[in-house]
């Protein structure tokens, strides 16, 4: 038999009572105490993986399309000038080509202004001339080459060369009276001026008093 009396038992009662009491309050006490942490599932982890790596890859990409388009852009630059330098080059060695060719549609040229047409003997080598001059003109024409014959047209200092000015009351002032020497064009650039005689207006007809 115990020798405890009802108070002593009374007292270790409580005392048991209040133990899980202040277990689970220092327990609360410490999760409280304590910042919650985001735990990640594997799952979120490799989704978490693998937008960093997509991340990484569309840099990449960005940075590889920016380095082609300015490869593309300088080779297309480089294909430009190299097409212009051969354009310059060929249509250099044709203006210096039909450039030798000219004197020989001059005294084509010549060859039939002196010419008698009416001796009958030399006509038939008149009109042959005429003929190879002609042949000789489309021929160069095909190859962007055009004849400059400003006969009675209005005096363009940028195809014409005025060799000379002379009275005349029939043609308005400043007009080609007549061509001594054709000019020619290439490719529309001037190869050689033509060399004309000028009309101006007669020195009574100007009102020198204006």
């Amino acid at each position: 038999m115990s020798n405890t009396t009802p108070e002593q038992q009374q007292a270790d009662s409580a005392s048991h009572v209040e133990e899980p009491i202040n277990a689970q309050t220092a327990t609360q006490n410490n999760e409280a105490a304590e910042p919650d942490a985001e735990v990640l599932s594997p799952e979120q982890q490799r989704i978490a993986e693998l937008e960093l790596a997509l991340a990484a890859a569309e840099t990449r990409f960005t940075d590889q399309k920016d380095s082609v388009m300015r490869a593309m852009a300088e080779a297309d630059n480089i294909r430009k000038r190299a097409e212009g330098e051969i354009d310059k080059a060929r249509k250099f060695a044709l203006e210096k080509f039909a450039g030798e060719l000219l004197p020989v549609a001059d005294n084509l040229e010549r060859a039939i202004q002196v010419a008698d047409l009416s001796n009958e003997a030399i006509k038939p080598l008149v009109e042959g001339v005429e003929l190879t001059l002609k042949s000789f003109v489309n021929t160069i024409e095909k190859f962007g080459l055009k004849v400059i014959d400003p006969q009675g047209q209005a005096f363009n200092p940028e195809q014409h060369q005025a060799m000379g000015m002379q009275e005349n009351a029939d043609l308005p002032a400043n007009t080609v009276m007549a061509v001594m020497q054709k000019g020619y064009e290439i490719n529309g650039r001037l190869l050689r001026p033509a060399m004309v005689m000028v009309s101006r207006a007669p020195e009574a007809g100007i009102d020198t008093q204006a």
